[in-house]
């Protein structure tokens, strides 16, 4: 499976409106790929909270139309990154969404883990309450967003689930990309998973981004790396990578749960 990470820049020069109408442009010049990834809150920037309110949008919203027309142009598989949804009480979620080839979408995860710390994302949208993965034609996906990266058991359960692959959009912070690429590394060799881990580039809501996206195999060995700024990369992924790896190294089989905790 081919996998190419789109890695958006951000910047407040560029409409919400023009910036859709060029990623999905960039997405169907990507036929040669089976897999593509946008980042996390690419249309607004995952900082730009003003803009929230003003862009969010239904699940089948303006986004939405583009990429899907985007993705049956090319005929892949896209993870269109992340979007603004609202529901019709009002409530605001960061969204992801997968399409399919034909353009249809196949599957939606709302982000679990808010960042901000009662401010910002944390106090403005509502939090997803439920793990989700989607069947691709070679393999299953397990969906994640940028701060969900830090929560290590949400992914154990979507490996659980049956998860092979992890796709994770993000608006990381340029001033903790170390822990970005650190991370994205060892939810990879703790699951013996791949991850395809696609960052913003570019600086919006004053916030600088890391950039830096990662293609990452199931022993932790980078395949391919962005830089800082707007940036595709790509990698074949080898499946049976997977398994071979869980097979050879079954560290997974040799957790121990349930363990009763002692004071003293």
């Amino acid at each position: 499976m081919r996998a190419s990470l789109l890695q958006i820049s951000v910047n407040p020069g560029e409409t919400v409106e023009e910036r859709r109408e060029r990623v999905a442009a960039l997405v169907r010049e990507q036929s040669a790929a089976d897999l593509v990834v946008l980042p996390e809150l690419w249309p607004t920037g995952a900082f730009a909270y003003d803009l929230f309110e003003e862009y969010a949008e239904p699940r089948n919203g303006p986004t939405f139309t583009a990429l899907s027309a985007a993705a049956a142009g090319a005929s892949v598989w896209l993870h269109g990154g992340s979007v603004v949804e609202r529901l019709p009480d009002g409530t605001l979620y960061n969204t992801s969404l997968v399409i399919g080839p034909d353009g249809e979408l196949r599957a939606a995860y709302r982000k679990i883990h808010r960042f901000g710390f009662d401010r910002g994302e944390a106090a403005m949208m509502g939090g997803g309450e439920a793990v989700v993965t989607v069947r691709l034609p070679e393999t299953t996906a397990g969906l994640a967003t940028c701060y969900d990266l830090r929560f290590p058991e949400q992914f154990r359960q979507l490996t659980d689930a049956g998860a092979e692959v992890f796709v994770l959009p993000a608006g990381w912070p340029a001033r903790r990309r170390e822990h970005w690429t650190l991370l994205s590394r060892a939810r990879a060799v703790e699951n013996q998973a791949y991850v395809l881990a696609c960052c913003t580039a570019g600086t919006h809501g004053g916030v600088e981004q890391a950039g830096h996206s990662q293609i990452v195999d199931p022993w932790g060995e980078v395949l391919a790396e962005a830089g800082e700024g707007e940036e595709i990369i790509t990698a074949d992924l080898d499946l049976a990578r997977v398994a071979k790896t869980r097979a050879d190294f079954p560290v997974l089989r040799d957790r121990v749960l349930g363990v009763p905790g002692r004071v003293g």
